[in-house]
């Protein structure tokens, strides 16, 4: 079970079936760098897109990019070819899709991560700093150094803003805790680059850190490696990570992208579609913490307890997470 995934009533109808009478939808998706097979961001994407023809039958096509120049040719491909809604993976697609969008106004358009603010494009943001929080204050409870380590893939304010919430949590769980942080690159390339994310957790493990969140997708699964070799806990993102190494993954901070994609084509088939910006916290079911089988023996009842009640915290207000993104700064 995913802790919070069920409990917001937003989220009960989130993924369910189309009604029989749905309208008819030629829906595509373009990932970002690192594939559909990150087990991380991309995946998650690729799940909701499996998960709406598994329960529709309505077929989609996909398509992975391997360098930025694709991301305009592929949108437009599929544009032209009549696909309808496209979905449009992560920040980095914003240009590609501010200059497609305008040339297909009967087309409808999404992207993940960032706002594209035309009448045709549906923007889909998360609260990351929410659910970075949540972990934050378990690796500072599960660390017996005291020392908790993070690393990023693209240096740029919306992994600065994971960055922040996580601090901001640890720092609740203990205020003197030390926390680590590098950042894997400035290009496109930092999300693809396991070896550099094995390097700088190693390095984190070296000056004493026992838990390592990553948020760098498929940079993250070398940092989860060496967090595993060298016998510490490392943290997932996006996708529930926890099974790549049962019992040595703390937990992950899950943000439902798969959720965002059902729902871009499900509104669409019935005809519910809206464009604008969509935001998807923790009270509404867009992030959460994982717990299950996988990471059972490593949450004890008092972290459990701690996180739920930090949970409720935040939805309620009586918690206020900082956004990086507000002001490019994090206090903590």
């Amino acid at each position: 079970m995913l802790r919070q995934f069920f409990g917001a009533a937003a989220l009960a109808t989130m993924m369910v079936a189309a009604p029989a009478l749905a309208a008819e939808i030629k829906p595509a998706v373009v990932y970002d760098l690192g594939g559909k097979n990150d087990q991380s961001f991309n995946q998650s994407a690729y799940a909701g897109a499996e998960q709406y023809t598994k329960d529709t039958g309505t077929a989609y096509q996909d398509f992975e990019i391997q360098n930025d120049t694709q991301r305009e040719q592929a949108i437009r491909r599929f544009a032209s070819k009549g696909f309808n809604p496209i979905v449009a993976i992560g920040f980095s697609h914003a240009g590609a899709l501010e200059k497609v969008a305008p040339e297909f106004p009967d087309t409808k358009f999404a992207i993940i991560d960032m706002v594209v603010d035309l009448p045709n494009v549906r923007s889909v943001i998360f609260k990351e700093h929410e659910g970075s929080y949540l972990v934050g204050l378990l690796a500072a409870k599960a660390a017996a150094s005291n020392k908790v380590g993070f690393v990023g893939g693209m240096d740029i304010p919306l992994i600065r803003a994971f960055a922040c919430g996580y601090k901001q949590g640890a720092k609740a769980a203990s205020a003197d805790v030390e926390v680590f942080e590098n950042m894997t690159g400035t290009t496109g390339a930092a999300w693809n680059d396991p070896v550099k994310g094995g390097e700088l957790a190693k390095s984190q493990i070296d000056r004493g850190a026992d838990v390592i969140y990553h948020a760098a997708g498929g940079t993250g699964a070398g940092v989860l490696q060496a967090a595993a070799d060298a016998g510490k806990l490392g943290i997932g993102v996006d996708s529930n990570q926890n099974g790549l190494h049962p019992g040595k993954i703390l937990t992950s901070m899950v943000k439902r992208v798969d959720v965002a994609v059902y729902n871009v084509f499900k509104d669409m088939a019935e005809d519910k579609w809206s464009s604008g910006i969509n935001v998807l916290g923790l009270a509404d079911g867009g992030v959460a913490w994982a717990d299950d089988e996988n990471n059972k023996a490593l949450i004890t009842a008092e972290m459990r307890a701690a996180v739920e009640q930090a949970s409720k915290a935040i939805i309620e207000g009586k918690i206020v997470v900082h956004d990086y993104r507000a002001d490019n700064s994090c206090p903590f």
